[in-house]
């Protein structure tokens, strides 16, 4: 395994971070329902860490989405101060922070997916990989939309803020999109750069 002096400074960041965004909400339940992606995220890591670590790059990338929740997390995404910058200087409609974040959700998880599907040997055409990976990406991001919207549904006003539409009706569509596209170029731009990462690591094929 390689050295994990990386991780571990990852992981105080993300802490750090993370205690900052708690500290600073006015919606303790938003901040609870953004996060708990990466809460699941950090368990699964968590319990395979040492039969099956990751590169650094994936957990890079998994670090950022992190903190891409939490962010949003802290004011709501349609309140996130970098979401009324973009609007002021792109000249946005509406505050576009949950763009970010959908992106994100195709680019990171495109990246460690990959990661998974190589190192298990699951598929070895390349074509079939990006497909698999893209394919993935958007089934996941469709089923994030559901819990958006159950989320609403069962929490009412609660959830308004979790949901984030802002009144744009084409919002669900958008985010999947995004996603779609997130992925395309996670794996364009990230490819050499994974690769070389991946060859530093290793784990027990027993798993």
């Amino acid at each position: 395994m390689a050295s994990t002096t990386y991780q571990k400074f990852l992981l105080v960041i993300v802490v750090v971070f993370y205690a900052w965004t708690l500290y600073g909400t006015n919606d303790i339940f938003t901040w609870c329902l953004e996060i708990f992606p990466a809460v699941l995220g950090a368990i699964a890591i968590a319990i395979t860490y040492r039969r099956f670590p990751l590169s650094n790059v994936s957990y890079t990338l998994i670090a950022i989405h992190a903190m891409i929740l939490a962010y949003g997390g802290r004011t709501t995404y349609a309140e996130a101060p970098l979401g009324f910058w973009m609007q002021e200087v792109f000249g946005f409609t509406r505050n576009n922070y949950d763009k970010i974040g959908h992106f994100a959700q195709g680019f990171i998880p495109a990246i460690w997916g990959r990661e998974i599907l190589l190192r298990l040997n699951v598929v070895k055409n390349s074509r079939w990989l990006n497909f698999l990976v893209v394919a993935t990406v958007l089934g996941f991001s469709a089923f994030y939309e559901f819990v958006e919207w159950w989320v609403s549904l069962l929490s009412g006003s609660a959830g308004d803020a979790f949901l984030g539409t802002q009144g744009y009706v084409w919002d669900t569509q958008s985010d999947m999109f995004l996603a779609f596209i997130g992925a395309i170029v996670g794996l364009v731009l990230l490819k050499k750069w994974h690769n070389r990462s991946m060859a530093k690591v290793t784990f027990s094929k027993s798993t």
